[in-house]
């Protein structure tokens, strides 16, 4: 099971939990058009099946992009979602392939395009842009281009794994419903790009498919499908309420361990007090020790990050450190501080010091887990001065930390060159994860 924790969604008794659903294309964009059927009428009338379901839920407020067969901007159903706040964004459409037997359910999250299938899919769905007045203004985006395709990945990772978890949901569910459920996938499509909260893509089946176009164009396919996305929105809702707690520091909810992390690991759990990890190249290597979360003990000082010393073992000869940070969303880090070794006993009290440092720094995100990554079990392509920070319950690893935009964006260019083909660029203000949009705003 993961422990997820989250801080951008949150539930309170009084708020209503506020769900977008979007149907694609419509108006003068009809969509694919696989064996005569039309995507536009097919997503419409599912997106309408998923609200009148979730309307019955007294916590849910449902908010449609298009509830008729107009034409909708890409830019412009994202703002819906970001103007009312919504708390998740739910696009929906049907897939179209050159091979008439490809068949199956899909749900994309934000992400780089992993393969030349998955390049055109992102090309497809985004090329209604040049449907729009001023799209050039609007995107500053050319959707025939590749390159800008997979530019896009590294605008938007702040909701990725939330994306993951309700997708995974959807998945089952389309499995459960006997059609077939293709794995998660992560793809550049605009529309997710452009939303500031947890957003999929689903892509209901294939229309070029003969049987399943034929299912998807009945109202028994659509109320089905509809049925398993909408079980989907429930449960995933479900499972924050139930484990928010009073006071709203945070939100837990437990999600069945996936496919879908970022990198898959085959390193064995350890329930030792403190784990030694090994990260960076062979010339030049760091020791990390981590002590779990839930046996360090942190004061709470309003509105101030406090930084608190982990105590270590004494026999530990690294020249590094981990601390334990508790920002001003009370949310816990623990984060690798290269300086001089701080050894204290088990009876010693932690020191306690107030950070007051404030400013943006960039990172090159290369690798997330669930579980620690050494080399033994993780190639870092002879990076050095690789960090990990503990974000979410997950182990994600920097390179290339800067408060300079445009030199991380050269420290991007060696990540990948070095074989990290999925690497992205993220932000923090004071060691608090932001998203990169933000960061760029700040003088």
């Amino acid at each position: 099971m993961i422990l997820f924790i989250s801080n951008n969604t949150r539930v309170d008794a009084q708020k209503k939990y506020i769900v977008v659903l979007d149907a694609g294309h419509g108006g003068k964009d009809p969509g694919n058009l696989g064996n005569g059927y039309r995507e536009k009428k097919i997503a419409l009338k599912v997106v309408l099946e998923v609200g009148k379901i979730l309307k019955k839920n007294k916590n849910l407020k449902v908010i449609y992009t298009r509830d008729k067969d107009v034409f909708i901007e890409l830019h412009n159903r994202a703002k819906i979602a970001n103007d009312n706040k919504a708390d998740l964004f739910v696009s929906v459409h049907c897939d179209s392939y050159t091979n008439p037997k490809a068949h199956g359910a899909g749900t994309f999250v934000l992400g780089l395009s992993g393969n030349k299938q998955n390049l055109e899919i992102a090309k497809r769905e985004n090329a209604v842009i040049l449907l729009e007045d001023n799209y050039k203004q609007n995107y500053d985006y050319d959707p025939n281009s590749p390159e800008s395709v997979i530019s896009l990945s590294m605008l938007q990772e702040e909701n990725l794994d939330e994306s993951l978890a309700f997708a995974e949901l959807v998945q089952g569910n389309f499995r459960r419903a006997k059609r077939f459920g293709r794995s998660v996938k992560q793809n550049n499509f605009l529309v997710l790009r452009e939303t500031v909260m947890p957003s999929v893509l689903i892509e209901l089946g294939f229309l070029t498919n003969k049987a399943e176009g034929k299912f998807l164009n009945s109202g028994a396919g659509q109320l089905r499908m509809a049925s398993a996305i909408a079980k989907g929105i429930e449960k995933y809702i479900d499972r924050i309420k139930l484990n928010t707690v009073e006071d709203q520091k945070v939100i837990r909810k437990k999600i069945p361990e996936s496919k879908s992390d970022i990198i898959s690991n085959k390193t064995k759990r350890t329930d030792k007090p403190n784990s030694l990890v090994k990260i960076g190249s062979d010339k030049k290597e760091f020791s990390v020790v981590v002590t779990p979360p839930k046996k360090v003990k942190v004061k709470e000082t309003p509105k101030k990050e406090v930084v608190k010393v982990v105590p270590i073992k004494k026999d530990i000869t690294s020249s590094d450190t981990v601390v334990a940070v508790r920002n001003s969303q009370k949310k816990l880090i623990e984060k690798v501080k290269e300086n001089k070794p701080t050894i204290a006993s088990n009876t010693e009290k932690p020191k306690v010091i107030e950070n007051k440092i404030d400013k943006i720094e960039f990172k090159v995100q290369i690798a997330a887990s669930k579980r620690y990554l050494s080399q033994d079990n993780f190639n870092f392509q002879g990076l050095e001065n690789v960090e990990v920070l503990v974000i979410d319950e997950y182990y994600k690893y920097y390179y290339g930390s800067s408060e300079s935009f445009t030199k991380v964006k050269i420290a991007l260019k060696e990540a990948k060159k070095a074989g990290h083909k999925d690497a992205f660029i993220v932000a923090f203000l004071n060691g608090t994860k932001i998203s990169l949009r933000e960061a760029l705003k700040k003088p």
